[in-house]
């Protein structure tokens, strides 16, 4: 699996993933629901390319990141 740099639209981020010809349906799934369920993305679109390609987007809303030290900690 090969990804992008993100990319910054508004309130959204969004990623590019291709995923190479001999991936598999069931394979391709997996990988695409452990980067939902950890890394907080969602598909956004599929491209199914006739040599087998899936080039994926997926996104997820962006967040303000607190810039330096714990959430929540007072300094």
């Amino acid at each position: 699996m090969t990804s992008t740099e993100a990319v910054v639209d508004g309130d959204w981020e969004y990623r590019r993933v291709q995923l190479p010809p001999g991936v598999s349906r069931i394979s391709a799934t997996v990988q695409l629901s452990i980067q939902a369920e950890f890394s907080g993305w969602e598909l956004s679109s599929v491209r199914l390319y006739s040599d087998g390609t899936r080039r994926v987007w997926l996104r997820r809303r962006r967040s303000l990141a607190t810039p330096a030290g714990l959430p929540g900690l007072m300094v």
